[in-house]
């Protein structure tokens, strides 16, 4: 084979693969064009429904806990604690019922273990 050939390959190689490239390049483009005008559309509709609802309602003023008067945040903390404490109980005492009965057997549903075989 001439060399001559071997550069004809090359080049139509070379070719190919720099028009896959642009083709891949501009369809990556027209699909972040599309993402981009998708994306302004819904920034306006946000916009539109921010201004038509966000007039009626003020957000409430944040108060940070540390700042807060301490016997109330004790109390509420002390009735989660309590609260917890009797879930906690409740369920100890279901799966005690639940052990229990697992454990609990019959010995007349067993006797057939203790016979002997003759």
């Amino acid at each position: 084979m001439p060399w001559w050939s071997w550069v004809v390959i090359w080049v139509v190689l070379v070719l190919a693969l720099l028009g896959m490239l642009a083709w891949l390049g501009y369809r990556l483009f027209v699909k972040l064009m599309a993402a981009f005008n998708a994306l302004g559309e819904l920034t306006d509709k946000a916009d539109a429904l921010s201004r038509r609802f966000g007039d009626d309602e003020t957000e409430p003023p944040f108060h940070p806990a540390v700042l807060g008067p301490v016997r109330e945040y004790a109390q509420s903390w002390e009735e989660r604690r309590a609260r917890n404490a009797t879930i906690r109980h409740t369920r100890r005492e279901a799966r005690i019922r639940r052990g229990k009965l697992l454990v609990s057997a019959d010995p007349s549903r067993y006797s057939y273990l203790l016979r002997k075989r003759n």
